[in-house]
Parts: C-alpha cells; structure tokens; sequence
C-alpha cells in the first residue's frame, strides 16, 4: 500500500497563493514555482510516497488564453513533472505522478464534473494525446488520468496513450457507483480491465462515503490495484468558484477503502497534510498488523 498525497491547490491557497483565474494551480507554474515545491513537499513530509503535479488544469489552450505560446506552455507543463521531482529530492525520496485532468477542468466551468462536453471521442483524443506525450517526456513515475467523468473520455485517454512508455492509472470522479456523467461503474472500468498500460484504477475528487462501493467494483471488474484519493466531502459550486456544504472526510475510513481493495490512499481537494500524515500512520499500522496488513 502507498500513501498519495492531497489538495494541492489548497495547500497553495493556505500558502498565500492567489488561484483564482482560469488556471488554478498551474498559473504558479509560471508565476511561482517556488510555492508548488514549496507545497508538494509538505506532503512528502506529512508522509505522502507520491505527488501528483501541478499540470491538472494546464493545457495549451489554458496557456494561449494568457498569451503563453504553444513552445512555452509544453515547457511549462514538463516543469511541472520537475518542481515534483524537485520536492521529493528535497524531502529524502518519493515518486512523481503526472496530473492529466479531463478536458472540462480546462473549461474551468465545472464541467469535470458534469462530461458530456459535446466533443467526438477524436477530438478529445487530439487534445489529450500532445499534453500526454509532453508530460511523458518530462520523466514522471506514472501518467494520472485523472478526475475523469465520462467513459468517453476514458476511452479518448486511453487511446491518447498509444506510444507513451510511462505506466498510467485511471481515475473517475463518481457519484454513488454511477461515473459524473451517468455511467454505471462496471462499464467505465471495464474499459481499462485488459490494458496493460493501466497500471491501477479508481476514484478521485468525489465524495468519500462513495469511496468504498466504487474500490469494490473497480476492484471486481478489473483485478487491478485500485487508488482512492476523494475530496473533503465539499461540493464544487462552478458559478461562485468556491466550495460548498460541509466536510465529511476522516482519516480513520481509510481502513474501509483498503478493505474493499484500496492499494493507493489519499486525499483531494481541501484534504490538508495534517490529513495525509494520519492516513499515513493509518496505513502503517495495517501493514504492521500481522492479521491485516499485506
């Protein structure tokens, strides 16, 4: 089992960081790469084996609506695989996991939440697959699909990692067992069920009472490691770009989601490293147990 690290954003946010245009964290990529760092080693040292960069929201197009080129905005995305690197050098060792957000998190509308975007599987084929092969480049220890909310994303991904050497989990963000956009689980992991690159499957930036129904279907479908990392318990309100409702994670159900299969365990959005440190001590204590832990 490996601990993941959590909010990123919001542990720039706590910093000082100011993220509130288009491109959330990854205008820091930019304007104070220092503060990513800054920010990833503090989950390296609450515990975290692993660091999701910076890159879930970059994007060429994200770039050029700043006036950022296209050369420039695949530097930047490939700097986001080295300030990780950079924070686990600095805090003793760690792994780097390059951030692929869906194609609605570009939108910066909610709309990874919602899928459905009106796009073919092609055209999201084409926008995934030169950021994928940028982020590859870079070095990182695996590709993180991530937050995905349709099958058809998943599949445009999947495909969009055809001559990519870097292993890659996928992740979608859920509602009960059913994918953002409608979906039942079974199908949407079934599309990574045979696909050796994918090297684990699960759930992110959802809700963590969904958690463990989700690790058990992932789990069943497809036979491979399974990663859990959801949100606070906070709903994304897109119109006032801010969070809503009230927090619902603990640490101490991370027992529940290794149960059902869990092998990779953190947290998202708003989950703080004080958070990771516990879920690492969690972690630790099962695998030292010589009843539970394997």
């Amino acid at each position: 089992m490996q601990v993941l690290d959590g909010g990123l954003a919001t542990e720039l946010e706590a910093r000082g960081c100011d993220l509130s245009d288009g491109l959330w964290s990854a205008r820091l990529l930019a304007d104070a790469p220092g503060e990513i760092v800054a920010a990833h080693e503090t989950f390296f040292r609450a515990g975290a084996d692993l660091a999701i960069t910076a890159s879930y929201q970059a994007s060429a197009e994200g770039f050029a609506a700043r006036g950022i080129g296209r050369a420039e905005a695949e530097r930047l995305l490939a700097r986001s695989v080295e300030l990780a690197r950079e924070a686990a050098d600095r805090a003793g060792g760690g792994r780097v996991a390059a951030s692929v957000g869906p194609y609605g998190a570009v939108l910066a509308d909610g709309s990874e939440y919602r899928g459905r975007y009106g796009l073919s599987i092609g055209e999201l084929v084409e926008f995934h697959r030169r950021r994928i092969g940028t982020l590859a480049a870079a070095g990182p220890d695996l590709i993180a699909l991530e937050t995905v909310p349709d099958v058809d994303e998943a599949v445009a991904e999947l495909e969009a990692l055809d001559g990519i050497d870097v292993p890659a989990w996928l992740s979608y963000t859920v509602e009960g067992e059913r994918t953002r956009a409608g979906q039942p689980l079974e199908e949407a992991f079934a599309v990574a069920a045979g696909d050796e690159r994918v090297v684990a499957v699960g759930v992110n930036c959802c809700a963590p009472e969904d958690v463990p129904g989700a690790v058990g279907i992932a789990h069943a479908v497809t036979g491979k490691p399974v990663i859990a990392y959801p949100n606070s318990g906070h709903g994304w309100d897109a119109a006032a770009r801010q969070w809503a409702g009230r927090a619902t994670f603990s640490p101490d159900e991370v027992i529940s989601w290794i149960e059902a299969g869990a092998r990779l365990v953190g947290g998202c959005c708003r989950v703080r490293p004080a958070e990771i440190a516990e879920i690492t001590r969690i972690v630790r204590d099962y695998r030292s147990s010589p009843d539970r832990g394997h």
